[in-house]
């Protein structure tokens, strides 16, 4: 992303819009209490942070129906072009593109388990229940993906599924910068503590990207996330990195004869 590109809103708007919906939500009867998070609740805002806010809703009330109130709200005054949801357990997450490029967060639980979830949570108005932080990935599941993401990164390139393959080297690139989060107690999700770590640690990542996609390059780069990804299991667990040995050993060859093309 080049240094120069411009937002084509600046952090007033957001600030505005931000404000406009707390007033909102303030006067909302159904809504027990609202918190801004993500960057703001760190206040780690730069001009290319969007809104976060979470909401809980009154017991009795149907959080699909408040859902439904807002999205129609926001897609009047907010000049809207689209949103998406996520579900976590009992938390609705819908995510709203504003014609700007500005993307709003809105998230909605009831009032039982509007609560603290992780630092990012500041309590603008009313109450919210005893904080239950989530768990971090444990690193064996992460691992569990990495190695997934291996076997098919190795058959694809064998196949010649070239997009294919990049995706999956990337998925092993990706889980293995996880595990080093992991182990330097980073938050491991969505790569938001890549750019945290150390120069030298994200360093040795870097072969690991693939430049084109050709067998040559592509094997270059898988072998190059392997040697990562071999690195931080045996940081985080040699007892089970002894028992994968074998196995790394075999995702070496990627082209080897019994899996070229008939």
């Amino acid at each position: 992303m080049s240094a120069t590109m411009q937002l084509v809103y600046t952090p007033d708007d957001r600030d505005r819009l931000r404000s406009d919906l707390l007033n909102l939500a303030a006067n909302d009867a159904r809504l027990t209490g609202a918190a801004s998070t993500g960057s703001a609740a760190l206040e780690r805002e730069d001009q290319w942070s969007d809104i976060d806010l979470a909401f809980g809703v009154s017991d009795g009330v149907d959080v699909a129906a408040v859902l439904s109130d807002w999205t129609a709200m926001m897609y009047r005054r907010a000049d809207v072009l689209h949103h998406c949801d996520l579900q976590r357990d009992s938390w609705s997450y819908r995510v709203f593109l504003l014609r700007s490029t500005m993307q709003v967060e809105l998230a909605f639980a009831p009032a039982a388990e509007f609560r603290v979830l992780a630092p990012s949570f500041r309590l603008v108005f009313g109450q919210a229940s005893e904080p239950q932080y989530i768990a971090p990935a444990a690193s064996d599941k992460v691992i569990g993906l990495a190695w997934l993401y291996a076997l098919h990164a190795r058959s694809s390139i064998a196949r010649r599924r070239f997009w294919q393959a990049e995706y999956m080297i990337s998925g092993v690139r990706q889980n293995a910068l996880a595990l080093a989060c992991l182990r330097l107690r980073l938050p491991a999700t969505q790569g938001r503590s890549f750019d945290l770590l150390p120069a030298a640690v994200a360093a040795a990542f870097e072969d690991a990207l693939v430049g084109c996609l050709d067998a040559a390059e592509l094997s270059r780069a898988f072998r190059a996330a392997l040697r990562c990804f071999r690195w931080e299991v045996r940081l985080a667990n040699c007892e089970l990195a002894d028992r994968l040995e074998g196995a790394f050993a075999l995702f070496e060859d990627p082209m080897s004869p019994s899996l070229r093309d008939p």
